[in-house]
């Protein structure tokens, strides 16, 4: 598969890391509005750079984009409706409007489009979903999961730091959570979403998410004092155990038992902002990948899921500027 990337930034170099260790997969071409970032981010990668997307398109068979949230829906569209895959970076879009568009153009041309919802891939996460499917430490009876950090600086241009171009930290960070409470057990019976608001959007969230004999609390948000260290962490609390993942440690707890540390193999990345290791991002790139190349249809994350994961997100965002 011939890779096109669009957006040279911090998530477009995890892609690039990527696209350097899988197979059947190589990063042909990029394009990026900044003639001289995109020349030595091809350089670093051994790419073709492209004045722009459309001009890339009869040069590759899938369409990876790496923009501004504001921006996905317009370039997803133009890329399936020219007979692209398309791998989008997440949130899905700024409104359902706009997802819905990118479902119906992806239906229409009979393409792949994937989310990257990469939570859902994190190797940490996926035991835990595991285990939540398979009941190996009875049923679930709670779950919080927990990401924040300082604000992400690093964004051109300062995008991030406009709600109308990522829609805050709610939106752009916290959105992780919220998918991943969708993945884990579905759409919750009852949601109270409590946070708080600044010049830049929705920046902490404090949900609770009822279903039948379980709960889910989440708390994320980037309005944390400028050098607050990125945490992301759950714990799961189960009829016979639990699974606490905290400082980048996955430990399992049993009933009369030593606590076992769950090891998990790192895949290192390069290129600064909040993550070091390429995990998720690598498992993302390969199931894309690998459901293309063999005309399969997506389960792990669809269209669909990630519309309704936007929605969750929005509809926390209307409670939290509801409450003032």
């Amino acid at each position: 598969m011939k890779v096109g990337l669009v957006g040279c930034g911090f998530m477009g170099r995890m892609h690039a890391n990527v696209y350097r260790l899988l197979e059947g997969a190589s990063l042909v071409g990029v394009v990026d509005k900044d003639a001289e970032k995109a020349t030595a981010f091809a350089s670093e990668f051994g790419a073709t750079v492209f004045p722009s997307m459309e001009a890339m398109l009869a040069e590759v068979d899938a369409i990876d984009i790496c923009l501004p949230t504001y921006l996905h829906a317009e370039f997803s569209v133009i890329a399936l409706e020219a007979g692209k895959d398309v791998f989008c970076e997440k949130p899905m879009a700024l409104t359902l409007e706009e997802a819905d568009a990118m479902i119906a153009a992806a239906s229409q041309a009979g393409k792949t489009l994937m989310i990257g919802h990469c939570i859902r891939f994190w190797p940490e996460y996926a035991v835990l979903k595991a285990a939540i499917d398979d009941g190996r430490y009875g049923k679930l009876l709670s779950l919080n999961l927990t990401r924040f950090g300082e604000f992400p600086f690093w964004s051109s241009e300062n995008w991030l730091g406009d709600e109308s171009k990522s829609g805050g930290g709610v939106l752009d960070m916290h959105i992780h959570d919220t998918d991943y409470a969708l993945y884990a057990l579905g759409q919750p019976v009852e949601v109270q979403s409590w946070g708080t608001v600044d010049d830049r959007g929705p920046g902490h969230v404090f949900t609770t998410m009822g279903y039948a004999g379980a709960v889910i609390h989440t708390e994320g948000g980037w309005n944390l004092p400028s050098k607050t260290p990125f945490m992301m962490s759950f714990r799961a609390i189960f009829e016979k155990g639990a699974l606490i993942y905290d400082d980048w440690v996955l430990n399992e707890y049993r009933p009369d038992q030593a606590p076992k540390t769950i090891e998990i193999p790192k895949l290192e990345a390069a290129g600064g902002g909040n993550i070091s290791d390429l995990g998720g991002y690598y498992h993302e790139l390969h199931y894309f990948v690998e459901k293309v190349s063999k005309g399969q249809p997506l389960e792990t994350v669809t269209p669909e899921t990630s519309r309704a994961s936007l929605a969750l997100a929005l509809e926390e965002i209307r409670q939290i500027k509801a409450r003032g």
